[in-house]
């Protein structure tokens, strides 16, 4: 479960244990397999909102092929909002 805290499944039960709530980490797994997806999914788009807000937001992508030694390589080039990522 890696979400905001780096918690194992145990971890959850005992902090709800700590709560006065008694499940498994058998259910936390089951709950976190049910409705993660939907939390990754809200998250994400509020996140995408929010950035499109900003007058500055911008991505790009670039592709290139370098022949080093006879052999193509792809490298690929994004750029989010000034910050440049490489892709090998």
């Amino acid at each position: 479960m890696y979400v905001r805290f780096a918690l194992s499944l145990r971890q959850v039960e005992d902090l709800l244990h700590e709560r006065g709530i008694d499940i498994s980490y058998e259910t936390v797994r089951a709950w976190w397999n049910r409705f993660g997806p939907i939390f990754a999914a809200e998250i994400r788009k509020k996140r995408s909102a929010s950035m499109r807000g900003l007058p500055q937001w911008r991505w790009h992508l670039d592709e290139v092929f370098v022949r080093i030694n006879g052999e193509t390589h792809y490298l690929w080039l994004c750029q989010v909002n000034q910050i440049q990522y490489e892709i090998r």
